[in-house]
């Protein structure tokens, strides 16, 4: 897919590994990588021109480590500035309207402790919903995640492969939940017809 930015909301990438090995993968494709640790001054984040960017791509990619259940206070705060009225909503506010949303997250446990009765008590779908409603009100469209789990644990060869393997599905077409639905229903009558027949 074509028009892709990603938005790099670890707050110091070279301490980061899953991160950064994430990025590398992507650095030769077509995306655009927006570090936000880069992009903001002592006084915040440069409004019109980060709204510019969200404006000029089809596909938002919010990359970060999961801390403490959530995004870092850095991504936060971008969404703060840049998620203006008249811009992201509010009257005039429809400049998101539509636009993919993806969260790809790193996160140090495995997939077993994500889940009623696990050790984190909720699923990580849970855990990022505030993100989702936000992408909701500002009427874009929310892809399910990508995580990479046990991230502290995976490294050499495996952690080249994860992030290559995360890199191909951010720029890959995505299929909605709703789509995926719909072609399941879609199956099922085929199916049932070929019954028939």
């Amino acid at each position: 897919m074509d028009n892709v930015l990603v938005v790099v909301g670890h707050p110091d990438l070279g301490a980061s590994r899953v991160s950064a090995a994430i990025v590398a993968a992507l650095e030769h494709t077509s995306v655009t990588l927006h570090p936000l640790a880069s992009a903001i001054t002592p006084t915040g984040f440069d409004l019109a021109a980060e709204q510019r960017l969200l404006c000029a791509h089809e596909r938002v990619v919010l990359l970060f480590p999961l801390y403490w259940y959530s995004c870092p206070a850095l991504l936060k705060r971008w969404i703060d500035e840049v998620f203006t009225p008249g811009f992201a909503y509010a009257r005039g506010g429809d400049k998101l309207k539509d636009k993919e949303f993806l969260i790809v997250t790193s996160v140090g446990a495995p997939a077993s402790g994500y889940r009623a009765g696990g050790f984190n008590r909720y699923t990580l779908d849970e855990l990022l919903r505030p993100l989702q409603q936000t992408v909701a009100y500002v009427k874009g469209r929310y892809l399910p995640p990508l995580p990479v789990f046990e991230s502290v644990f995976i490294a050499g060869e495996a952690l080249e492969q994860a992030a290559a393997q995360i890199a191909q599905r951010i720029v890959s077409a995505h299929e909605s939940p709703d789509q995926a639905y719909e072609n399941l229903l879609l199956k099922a009558e085929q199916a049932s017809i070929a019954l028939l027949q």
